[in-house]
C-alpha cells in the first residue's frame, strides 16, 4: 500500500514523502495516528500543489536572505561598549549584542544563534563575524566595535 506521510517517520521517511508500506502498518499504525494519508489520486494532487507552493516560499526566501546579505556587506555594523582607559572592553562583545546591532542599523532580525563571533572581542577595532542562514547560504559580516 502507497501512503504519504503527513509527518516524519523514524526509519521510513520525512513529511511529504510518498513511501509503499504493508496494509497492516498502513492500518494498524500510520492512518489511526495521522502520520500518513491513503495516496490516492486527489491526495495526491494536493501533495504536487503543496510541493509547489513550497518551491516558490523557498525561492522568495533565498531572494530575500540574498537581499540581506548584501546590505549586510554593504558596511560595517557599530557595536557600542563600555570601555576603560586603556582600550579594552569591560567583559567582552557577545553575539547578542551583535544581532541587536544589526537590527537597530540595518533593520533585520538575525537570530543570534546564527552568528558566530571570533574567539572573544575585548577590544575596540573591526572584526568579522560569520552568519548562518541555512540551505548553505551564509556569509561573514564586519563589525565594528566602539566605545560609549
Amino acid at each position: 500500500m502507497e501512503v504519504i506521510l503527513i509527518q516524519d517517520v523514524d526509519n521510513l521517511g520525512g513529511a511529504n514523502e510518498v513511501v509503499k508500506v504493508r496494509n497492516g502498518y498502513a492500518r494498524n499504525f500510520l492512518l489511526p495516528r495521522k502520520l500518513a494519508i491513503e495516496a490516492n489520486q486527489g491526495n495526491m494532487k494536493q501533495l504536487e500543489e503543496k510541493r509547489k507552493q513550497q518551491q516558490k516560499k523557498e525561492a522568495a526566501m533565498l531572494a530575500e536572505v540574498n537581499s540581506v546579505i548584501e546590505k549586510l556587506q554593504e558596511a560595517p555594523v557599530k557595536v557600542g561598549a563600555k570601555t576603560g582607559t586603556s582600550g579594552k572592553i569591560f567583559g567582552s562583545v557577545t553575539s547578542l549584542q551583535l544581532s541587536r546591532a544589526i537590527r537597530d542599523q540595518k533593520g533585520y532580525e538575525i537570530d543570534r544563534k546564527k552568528i558566530t563571533l571570533p574567539d572573544e572581542v575585548k577590544e575596540l577595532g573591526t572584526y568579522k563575524a560569520h552568519i548562518d542562514f541555512g540551505n548553505g547560504k551564509s556569509t561573514d559580516v564586519e563589525f565594528e566595535v566602539v566605545g560609549e
